[in-house]
């Protein structure tokens, strides 16, 4: 969960690195030794190289998507079967495991965590502190394409100068508009460069309580309701968190904070734009929007899209991805920046940490990459179905190899294209740096205080919020 500020001309996919395979054997082992040439057969065994984790029988567990992702989970098949026609000797294991915040302490004291486990970018401090992320420094140092690395993704797992973590893909969380309700209530679509009035008005009046269809659907359970909201703390202007004389301090109940909580209650109190039953997590809110039961929902754009083209049946011309709204006109659109992360277990072997980076990167910045992209799209296009790519992926868009990537998608009219106006509007700004999910967890209880009732005091709830929040998680934290 899910910044500096960027122009992400970055729809994308998926693609390859291929590494090269080690291992050789000198002649002196594969014929008899012969007697007259004793010498010859000390030097060969005294000379010969050094075996490579590729040489040897290494075996990684890696993250596998979920049941209900068809199609990732056949492209994962097929860069498995490439990856072991390059590494022959390296078995793959599929995990069925999805990174959870509350397992993953479990897991590694099990000693069951994958080799290579999926996470997001608010982990990154939290997985190196505990020990739970192997420092994969030396293995990136080395990577020959570590310097393409799109760096507003990978600089989140970049921690005290060390590497924790691969980048896969990334956003900046917007807002996924359903024109063709807008336009069946006779709603005017708003202006890209909106804002927080604009999606207040359009809110209210794309409800329809009476058929159970709301205006939008702002999550309110679960951390990403949290999550949710500290998109409106940051286009209001505040932070999470703040340092100061080596301790962290909390910073959210700020005039700022209260204001984009007051905006909450506006949504719900005044327009009474949000479901009856609000208490919607990440899948309830994106699944309401996918089924035309609500106007709106917030996220990272790529997700709800795919769900509301492959699974609702819409359209792509009635499927809008908006920036955030700015808090007041001429402001910005600002987003909380995250992203999806390959993590290696650091109990694991060296040979097995190798293999699992190689693994990691093997379908990056490559013509293989290239090729399996576009098979996707085509098998997609075969079953009328869409390719949907992440707003921002590992890669640079303006780079070489991402103008190969542009290219193969505009062969194709199943390719959903972002808007470049909207593109152009994003701010990304990264989640905090310590604790992000207390946070978020901290702060779902306060807006479901809001949702429920009518009258509570903003700046009485964001204060008593941010007590918590300190004395339960900043204060123990040293920052060195």
């Amino acid at each position: 969960m899910r910044k500096v500020s960027i122009v992400l001309l970055s729809l994308v996919f998926i693609t390859s690195v291929l590494t090269g395979c080690g291992g050789s054997s000198s002649k002196a082992s594969d014929e008899p030794t012969k007697a007259s040439e004793p010498a010859a057969s000390t030097a060969a065994a005294t000379t010969a190289p050094e075996l490579t984790a590729a040489d040897k029988e290494v075996t990684i567990s890696i993250y596998y998507p979920t049941p209900d992702r068809i199609e990732d989970r056949a492209l994962e098949d097929a860069k498995i079967v490439r990856f072991n026609e390059m590494y022959p000797k390296v078995t793959v294991v599929k995990s069925d495991w999805q990174y959870n915040v509350n397992e993953i302490g479990i897991k590694m004291g099990a000693n069951e965590a994958p080799t290579l486990f999926n996470t997001f970018a608010t982990e990154g401090k939290f997985l190196a502190e505990r020990g739970w992320a192997a420092d994969i420094t030396d293995l990136f140092n080395s990577y020959e394409n570590k310097d393409a690395m799109n760096s507003v993704l990978q600089d989140q797992f970049i921690i005290d100068g060390k590497v924790y973590g691969i980048a896969q893909r990334g956003y900046v969380t917007g807002t996924v508009v359903n024109k063709k309700m807008l336009d069946a209530k006779g709603v005017a679509i708003p202006a890209y460069d909106w804002t927080w009035d604009d999606m207040l008005a359009t809110a209210k009046s794309a409800t329809d309580a009476a058929k159970g269809i709301s205006g939008i659907a702002p999550m309110g359970k679960g951390n990403e309701a949290g999550w949710n909201w500290t998109n409106f703390l940051f286009e209001a202007g505040g932070e999470i968190q703040k340092i100061e004389g080596g301790k962290v301090i909390t910073a959210f109940n700020s005039d700022a904070g209260v204001k984009a909580l007051d905006f909450y209650k506006k949504l719900r109190w005044e327009a009474n734009a949000i479901p009856q039953d609000w208490a919607l997590g990440w899948g309830d809110a994106v699944g309401a929007f996918a089924q035309g039961r609500t106007a709106m929902v917030i996220a990272g754009a790529s997700d709800p899209v795919d769900q509301a083209l492959n699974q609702g049946g819409m359209k792509p011309e009635d499927v809008l991805v908006f920036p955030m709204p700015a808090a007041e006109k001429g402001g910005k659109h600002t987003g909380v920046l995250g992203g999806d992360f390959l993590v290696i277990n650091p109990n694991a072997t060296k040979d097995e940490q190798e293999m699992a980076f190689k693994y990691a990167t093997f379908d990056y910045f490559s013509d293989k990459g290239l090729e399996s992209l576009e098979v996707n799209i085509q098998a997609r296009k075969g079953e009328s179905k869409y390719y949907v790519p992440p707003v921002i992926e590992y890669f640079n868009m303006d780079s070489e190899y991402g103008k190969k990537v542009k290219a193969v998608y505009d062969k194709y009219d199943n390719v959903y294209q972002y808007n470049t106006e909207v593109l152009g509007l994003l701010d990304g700004k990264p989640e905090a740096q310590f604790n992000t999910q207390d946070f978020y967890g901290t702060m779902t209880n306060i807006i479901q205080e809001v949702f429920s009732k009518e009258n509570v005091d903003a700046k009485a709830q964001m204060d008593a919020a941010a007590k918590l929040v300190q004395e339960k998680f900043f204060d123990t934290i040293e920052v060195k």
